[in-house]
């Protein structure tokens, strides 16, 4: 299991998730954070800060939030970032870009 990272981020990006976390799995995109599956060790520290409410243990994300749960890992996979598994959130790993279903995110709704 891992945390996901939910709609309500999207124009947000807070941060403090990211500062949170002690293992740097919180990576920022163009219009919200994304978590890397493969690094998130399932602590729920992130989940505790999260001043939208906006991340879940992937079995408890709500079913209208369901797409979430793959936009989180293809950020980092080959059709956006192409980082894999970084091992750490720093300065180089910041991106402007973001998985369709975020970049397309309007007005509550995906276009």
């Amino acid at each position: 299991m891992t945390y996901v990272i939910t709609s309500t981020c999207i124009d947000v990006k807070d941060g403090i998730c990211q500062k949170v976390c002690p293992v740097e799995c919180i990576y920022e995109g163009g219009r919200m954070m994304y978590i890397q599956p493969e690094e998130c060790i399932n602590c729920g520290i992130c989940v505790s800060v999260c001043p939208v409410q906006a991340i879940f243990e992937d079995v408890d994300v709500p079913a209208e939030e369901q797409a979430f749960i793959e936009a989180n890992a293809e950020f980092f996979g080959p059709a956006v970032n192409g980082w894999g598994s970084p091992g750490g959130a720093d300065a180089k790993h910041v991106s402007a870009l973001d998985v369709p279903l975020v970049r397309d995110f309007a007005s509550g709704r995906v276009r």
